[in-house]
Parts: C-alpha cells; structure tokens; sequence
C-alpha cells in the first residue's frame, strides 16, 4: 500500500480456524473459489454493476482510500477525457475477494476490470481467468512500463512470462525505529542490521521510556498477520516452506531456529498484547510510544511522518533484518486485471492505463495532496520534488526495499513457486493461518515451537503431497 495511507495495508485474513492439530486441508480447486476469506475487511459498501452500454466498463475493487480517490476523480477525468464512463462496485476487502473469485472463476464476464494482488494474479492466470496485457502496454507507449518498478512487474507476470496486472500502488517492509530512543541509550542503527543486532537493541531499549517495549512484531494470527513478518525471518534464516521438489520445511532446523527467534524476541522484549497484535496495534505501539522498534511494511511511514503524528521526525528507516540473505523485505501490490470473459478489454485497458499513470498520481497530489498519491509503483514517484517534500524521510528507503525484493529468489535455496513473504499456490492462506494459530499459542505461552511447528508440519505435508503427485503424473 501507499505510504501515505498505510491504514488502509491490505491485510491477509485475521479469520480464526477453529481446530488444532492435524486438520486436512481442503483441495486446491475449492481454495481456489475462495481466496476472498484470505483478507482481513474494513468498513465499505457494496452494489452491482449499473448500467453496461458500449462505452462503459464495470470495475470491482476494494474500498480503501485510495480507490475512493480514485471513484470520485474518475468522472471528472477519465470519463470526461475518453468518454468511457465506469461503473464502480466498492467492496470491503473479505467481500471483494469473495466476489471477485466467484465471477473470474465462472467467468461471468459481470466484471471487466479488478483488483487484485500480486498474490492473486498468478494464480488466476494459469486459470486463464484473466487476459494478458503485453499487447495493450506494446501500443500504449504513454503508460511507461519500463517506469513500474521491476519486482512489480516480475510479481504480476504468470509462469508463461506474461503480464497480467498493472500496479495502483506497492509496499515492501523495513525496521523502523526511534532515532531519539537510541540515541539517548547510546545505540547507532546500522543501515542493514542483521537480527541478532535487531535482537541486541531491543533489550538495551526495552523500558526506555514508561511502557516502552523494546520492539514490535505482529503475533496475531493470520497468514498475512503473524506469517507476512515471520516468513520473511524464515527466509533470512535459511528456511523455506517447501523445498523446490515440494518437500515440506516447517519443522526443519531453519524454520524452527527462525521460528524460536521470533517468539523469542516478542516474548522476552516485544509489545504487551503480542499474541493479539497486528498490524494496526504495532503502529499504534509505536505511535503512542509503546515500542522502541517495529518490522513491517513501508506504508506504515505514511501515518508515522502524517502531520499531528507524536512521532513525526523521530523515525529512522532501515533495511529489513537479515542473516543469511542479502535483503529480506516483502513485496505486495493492488494491482488491475482485466477478466477474460471481458468484451471490452479495450476500454478496460484505458482505466487501468490511466489508474496506474504517472498523469494520475500528478492529478492525486494535485488535487487531493501528495499524501494520498497511490505510490511504490513508479520509478518517477522518487524523483518528483513534490511527493518527496512529502516523503522524504522514508521515500529512499521505501525504493530500495521494493527493488531489492525478489519474488522468484526470496530465500537461500530454489522455491517450488514465487513469493517472498508467501507461497503463491492457493493452498497457502489456509496453511499458513492454520500454522500462525499455534505459533501465536507458542507466543502467548501456550505450547512450545516445537510443538507448533511439529503440526504445521502435518498440514504442509498434505499441501505438499498433492503437488508431488501432480508432477510426477
């Protein structure tokens, strides 16, 4: 998400499953019709698709801030310039993503255009559900997509090499800290700590100011709670969730050592409330100065650095923590696709053509601020005078972690699927939920890791059978 709006972060599911212990997942064709259960939802509306002449198009997204701007600026401008007029569908994000695989998956052809992420996209194009836009961005030499940033573009691309999604903005993460905190405690944040550093410092701040926890890191459960962050360690540490032949990891050393130094760390130096907090909790920890440290996602910068914020100027930003890898930060992105049942991909390609433009993020900073500019897409974003007058204390570091993610290499061996924080197969929000509910048991004290993981790796096995079976037909 934008850095500007990090309220709006779209968050995988904070949904509970309910049972522990050896729980059958169910099979990829029926996760597949319900990956909107994977997305925590927020406040919004619904509606259909009105109208449906030869110059209208129907756009299903989500309702967070930035598609808001972008529903009442459309008339106004897009319309007004091409005559093409759009009928918005807002959902919550749950909803959206419920809605959105319901149509793709029948092809209903309801819907010409909708947002999905780079989570999403590959997998509805090997579903050829959505159709590729190389044709459209070949003839629309305007819209500059050598001016998306790489591992977006790498990200929304399907295993055939083609691109099926355009970016309305990204994210990374990084570790974001009180420079005044370790200042006062003597402590120089180096530019790329590992995590024992990370760990180190945390311990010499914890209770540095009343109620200041050393550091913050997500331990609600959810695949895109718990699991965005902890994947990522998991990563650094050598560990993966399936090797390249599909044999599960969730127990091997790498994991559980990755997995020990996380529940280690929030256990001994992390936030009151640790099992229970997400995203929205640690950027209040920090905030309201609760927390010395937070690892997460570039969009929270936004609301840091926001004018009225207690710790506007106080925040330094660095690189993810690593120890093995040389970078570590995530990549995610709200991103337009064209349904392939869609009779009028033409029209589709000119919303997201000018959705995703340079021109659109002017018009936004313009008209609205360039506080509200759909950012982390654009190689031009971090070179306009306006939008860094309004970033400039994460925008460089923001940059450096979109273009150091590698979506196809995340980790220290070869990955049977794309994805850093991850795995881009549909059995993944299940699993991964599933396995955060004990990991954040083991957090709260519960269980032990390796308890936890002994039962993630059951469930990991049954994922990985599956696609052993597959490739060996």
């Amino acid at each position: 998400m934008p850095s500007a709006q990090p309220a709006t972060l779209a968050r995988p599911s904070r949904r509970r499953h309910a049972p522990h212990g050896r729980v059958r997942l169910a099979p990829a064709a029926t996760v597949a019709t319900v990956l909107a259960l994977t997305v925590s939802g927020c406040a919004g509306w619904g509606g259909g698709p009105t109208g449906g002449g030869p110059n209208s198009i129907n756009v299903l997204m989500v309702n967070n801030p930035q598609m808001v701007d972008l529903q009442q600026l459309a008339a106004e401008h897009f319309t007004a310039e091409t005559g093409v007029s759009v009928n918005f569908t807002v959902l919550p994000e749950n909803d959206v993503r419920d809605k959105i695989s319901q149509e793709f998956s029948s092809q209903a052809g309801q819907y010409d255009v909708a947002t999905l992420s780079n989570f999403e996209i590959p997998i509805y194009a090997r579903s050829q559900w959505i159709a590729p836009l190389d044709d459209y961005v070949a003839a629309d030499p305007g819209f500059a997509q050598s001016d998306i940033l790489a591992p977006m573009t790498a990200s929304l691309s399907g295993d055939d090499g083609k691109l099926y999604g355009e970016p309305f903005y990204g994210e990374s993460s990084f570790l974001m800290y009180r420079k005044d905190v370790l200042a006062d405690a003597g402590i120089e944040m180096p530019a790329k700590p590992t995590w024992q550093q990370v760990a180190d410092i945390a311990a010499k701040v914890d209770g540095a100011q009343p109620g200041m926890a050393g550091i913050c890191l997500r331990g609600q459960p959810g695949w895109g709670q718990l699991f965005a962050p902890l994947t990522t360690v998991v990563n650094t540490f050598g560990g993966t969730w399936f090797t390249k032949d599909w044999t599960a990891q969730v127990d091997s050393p790498e994991f559980r050592k990755a997995t020990q130094f996380y529940v280690d760390l929030v256990r001994a130096h992390g936030e009151v409330g640790a099992p229970q907090a997400g995203f929205t909790e640690c950027l209040n920890n920090l905030e309201q100065g609760n927390a010395a440290m937070w690892y997460d996602a570039t969009s929270a910068a936004g609301s840091l650095e926001a004018e009225g914020s207690p710790v506007r100027g106080k925040i330094g930003y660095v690189a993810a923590p690593v120890v093995e890898t040389q970078s570590a930060g995530w990549l995610y992105a709200w991103s337009w696709s064209i349904q392939q049942a869609s009779h009028k991909k033409d029209a589709a390609w000119r919303f997201i053509s000018w959705a995703s433009s340079r021109k659109y993020e002017e018009l936004v900073g313009s008209e609205l601020g360039w506080a509200r500019v759909p950012a982390g897409k654009r190689m031009s974003t971090y070179s306009n005078p306006d939008y860094l007058a309004q970033a400039s204390a994460f925008a460089e570091p923001t940059l450096a972690a979109i273009q150091a993610a590698n979506p196809n290499d995340p980790g220290a061996q070869p990955r049977p699927a794309p994805g850093i924080q991850f795995v881009d197969i549909p059995e993944f929000p299940d699993l991964a939920t599933q396995v955060s509910q004990d990991v954040s048991s083991a957090i709260a004290g519960r269980m032990t890791v390796d308890e936890a993981l002994k039962r993630g790796q059951q469930l990991a096995d049954d994922v990985a059978q599956r696609y052993r079976t597959r490739t060996s037909k």
